[in-house]
């Protein structure tokens, strides 16, 4: 890095410029998260006046998640070959105009064009951010503490788009595109003078090849995860297009291993660690999208709730996540990141597992908020572990690529486990009497899932017990 980005994090206690850098990218990251769920209680405002398909509809959501898990990869390594500082600035800068230009649109494809470019420039800043985190703060407690703010704002932004949604929807839909545009503005002028200049760390040429063929590969897994439960698993265009796309990414990774400046190096994924938090996170997010889900379509289909009370109803989690995620950081430093993983995890499993007695005479208090808080509490110990893990002992040239991976993983998982969920509920009965025959094969479905991940996460705690891990270096001093 240059002298400029050298800002000491060896005090306890962080100077204005410290803490300005760390909440400027919190605050865009949480904005991406923010975004991804504060479209889907304005759908049905947004079908009514353009005049939209189920099909079209759905592509408002997905088109987002495609541009942003499919181009994650590529964006954590353009912060590395390009300078983190750039790349956030100018995604940034992408984000807020697309966000204006979905709030002004009055065509359908043109919506879902917007969603798709600031789920590109998301992808983008995700990582960037991660990174600028990860290469500012000493690892340790101060990139603990660094990252467990950070993971507020990511993990609150999901939450509040929800509540924010239903109140914006009110007002009218264009509200929901149009509220990131001046939190977007205000971050970039914000990065613009905080944020410090880094020297390029990677040198040599870039591997164009890989970056066609791994964002193609990407792009096409991700489209196919979507469009599946819309027109079938079996259909001869899903079975088309996962076949094209595992083409494509067998195909990276062999330009991969010959490349002399690889997109992805390979030799990356050896770190148990951070394969452990990217095999993880994408178990952990999955179950959890999938549920919010099974856990929406309840609460106003079968309960009659409406899109505000739904919105509401996740508050417990949000506010648990916001204030408890700030706290976790002496925890983490005292027992490590496997062992906060798993607790997380297994506080997910037994949140998940509740919620499968409910019926249509469930009252919220006795069969909901046991759940809600069970996954505010999951949140709080799981998503800031998985990111410490998933950058602990990754040098700084390749922080970028680190926070890349952890969310691409994240983001396919999520949309592997929509799919999935989907998939059972049209399968078991989605609409009128049906909603809730439905709702019990989905969250066993997610049950499921989870427990897949609290396995991942044990292996990760035998591992710690038998080998020491100096890379994580968490254990209380």
């Amino acid at each position: 890095m240059s002298s400029s980005a050298h800002l000491s994090t060896s005090s306890t206690r962080w100077d204005a410029r410290l803490w300005g850098v760390l909440l400027t990218v919190s605050t865009v990251v949480g904005l991406d998260a923010l975004d991804v769920s504060m479209v889907g209680v304005a759908l049905p405002s947004i079908q009514a006046e353009l005049g939209l398909s189920t099909s079209a509809l759905q592509w408002i959501i997905s088109g987002y998640v495609l541009g942003y898990g499919g181009l994650l990869l590529l964006g954590g390594r353009t912060a590395d070959l390009l300078g983190r500082r750039r790349v956030f600035l100018v995604a940034v800068a992408v984000f807020a105009v697309a966000s204006l230009f979905g709030g002004l649109v009055d065509s359908g494809p043109l919506l879902i064009a917007s969603r798709f470019i600031k789920g590109l420039a998301a992808a983008f800043t995700a990582p960037a951010a991660l990174s600028i985190i990860t290469t500012t703060f000493h690892e340790g407690p101060a990139r603990n503490k660094a990252i467990s703010i950070f993971a507020v704002f990511g993990a609150s932004g999901y939450s509040a788009g929800l509540v924010f949604s239903g109140l914006l929807t009110e007002v009218g839909w264009r509200w929901t595109f149009l509220l990131p545009v001046p939190i977007a503005l205000a971050a970039l002028v914000a990065a613009l003078k905080l944020i410090p200049r880094y020297s390029r760390e990677t040198g040599g040429g870039y591997d164009f090849p890989g970056a066609i063929t791994g964002a193609a590969g990407s792009l096409l897994l991700v489209f196919a995860v979507v469009e599946a439960p819309e027109i079938g698993w079996a259909s001869p265009r899903t079975l088309i297009s996962f076949a094209l796309a595992i083409g494509l990414l067998a195909a990276f990774v062999l330009i991969e291993k010959r490349s002399k400046h690889p997109l992805l190096r390979l030799g990356i994924l050896r770190s148990g660690p951070l394969a452990r938090a990217n095999l993880g996170g994408a178990l952990f997010f999955g179950a959890y999208i999938g549920f919010q889900f099974v856990v929406m379509l309840y609460l106003q289909s079968v309960l009659g709730w409406s899109a505000l009370q739904t919105a509401l109803g996740f508050l417990p989690a949000a506010l648990i996540v916001a204030f408890g995620s700030p706290k976790i950081e002496p925890l983490i430093d005292r027992v490590g990141t496997p062992r906060t993983i798993l607790a997380g995890v297994a506080a997910h499993v037994a949140g998940y597992a509740l919620f499968l007695g409910i019926d249509e005479g469930s009252s919220y208090a006795g069969a909901v908020l046991p759940s809600m808080i069970l996954l505010g509490i999951g949140f709080t110990l799981a998503f800031s572990s998985l990111n410490i893990q998933a950058t602990a002992g990754i040098s700084d040239n390749e922080q970028g690529l680190a926070g890349g991976l952890l969310n691409t993983s994240v983001q396919v998982g999520g949309a592997i486990g929509l799919a999935v969920v989907t998939a059972v509920l049209t399968a078991n009965g989605s609409e009128g009497a049906g909603v809730l025959d439905g709702l019990t094969p989905a969250l066993v479905v997610v049950t499921g899932i989870a427990v897949l991940g609290l396995l991942v996460a044990v292996s990760g705690v035998v591992k710690r017990s038998r080998v020491a891990e100096p890379e994580l270096a968490l254990a209380a001093k």
